[in-house]
């Protein structure tokens, strides 16, 4: 005879329990300070084998905790062809860790780990959604912040109860929020006619009727930035499409950032804006008339706030001023743009604290992170 309070883990089975898995967070987390869901249907493209690029180079399983037939908690277990290609220990992912109960953790990453050791995985890293292309971390720091699009929210008891179970701390990422203001511009002063004394640098935006081949750009460009950086896994030609598809309702050219050199694309960022500037008083589940007013703040193009969520530049310029001076001539131009766009402020998000140039860069216009992310590690091989 089981315990009342005990906790069972089972895999997610059919299409109703996928569903309580990708809306379980705003059923648990509903009426905590600062939390504001996101919307069901974002995270079904996200979670849905079918709609997510992920599935083209991985696979999954999810899982969800039970105690008294109540869902208290869920977890993934993933694994990425692409991270199998890379040197160093076989290894795995954990993601979508959500709970509001310390003692679900330790059975929820059990199950998780269970799973990849099946699979002859020798580390476990997490938490990813799917990968490191999605949602990354644990929130350790800025619960009490807005929200952004793409940044997870958790709630303090559950960086700690990962640490309990077993796992170590890997590495931070910080985000960092940039003002839209006269005096940002001012602390990220250029030197006059920089641009044309490092090699006629020009800057352009995104091209509506060459969507495709800009996208393509991004991706190299990004890819071969990051390549051999800690965790990092590389972006497929259908995951950058798919990106920009699901942007197209509200996507503008000013939001693409591209740097060439001499003609030559040699460094990009690319800006969303806030889904949640305009989803976040409507919950996870609109009603009709809600998706009404949702389409017109998207017609309206209502934001407040956007997010840089890919930025990069090219590994050839390593050691040169260019490289230097690059990512603080694609912060200036985001920030002409600025007077432009509607936003009045812009995170630079998930910066690897080890990353110390991006950072020392950044943090001339915005002193201090003002969230915090951890990702942990296991080895399963001792």
């Amino acid at each position: 005879m089981s315990s009342p309070t005990q906790i069972t883990v089972t895999p997610v089975s059919g299409s109703r329990q996928l569903s309580l898995f990708i809306k379980l967070p705003r059923l648990l987390y509903d009426g905590l300070p600062s939390y504001v869901p996101p919307l069901d249907m974002e995270q079904r493209d996200i979670f849905s084998p079918t709609h997510a690029p992920f599935f083209e180079h991985g696979f999954a399983c999810y899982f969800l905790a039970w105690r008294n037939g109540k869902p208290i908690g869920r977890i993934s277990a993933q694994i990425d062809a692409l991270a199998l290609k890379q040197p160093g220990p076989r290894t795995g992912f954990f993601g979508a860790l959500d709970t509001l109960e310390p003692e679900c953790v330790a059975p929820l990453l059990e199950a998780a780990t269970q799973w990849l050791k099946l699979r002859k995985v020798e580390r476990i890293r997490g938490p990813w959604t799917l990968n490191s292309n999605g949602e990354s971390g644990i929130m350790v720091e800025g619960q009490d912040e807005p929200p952004m699009i793409g940044i997870p929210w958790h709630p303090k008891i559950l960086g700690p109860a990962v640490e309990a179970a077993g796992f170590k701390r890997a590495v931070d990422l910080l985000s960092y929020r940039m003002e839209t203001s006269p005096s940002a511009e001012r602390a990220n002063q250029i030197p006059a006619n920089i641009r044309q004394r490092l090699g006629a640098i020009t800057m352009r935006g995104l091209r509506k009727d060459k969507v495709n081949e800009d996208a393509e750009i991004l991706r190299e460009i990004y890819n071969d930035a990051w390549s051999d950086t800690w965790g990092n896994i590389p972006l497929t030609q259908d995951e950058v499409k798919s990106l920009l598809k699901a942007l197209k309702p509200i996507l503008r050219p000013e939001q693409y950032v591209l740097a060439e050199v001499a003609g030559e694309p040699a460094a990009i960022a690319l800006v969303i804006p806030n889904m949640f500037d305009i989803s976040g008083d409507l919950g996870g589940a609109p009603s009709p008339l809600g998706w009404l007013k949702l389409a017109s703040r998207v017609v309206s193009h209502d934001f407040r706030s956007a997010r840089v969520v890919l930025l990069g530049v090219r590994k050839k310029y390593l050691g040169t001023a260019l490289r230097a001076m690059l990512p603080a001539l694609i912060i200036d131009e985001l920030m002409k743009r600025g007077h432009v766009l509607p936003y009045r402020s812009i995170e630079l998000g998930w910066v690897l604290e080890t990353h110390e140039g991006l950072r020392k860069l950044i943090e001339r216009i915005s002193p201090t992170p003002y969230k915090r992310h951890r990702m942990y590690e296991k080895l399963l091989t001792d």
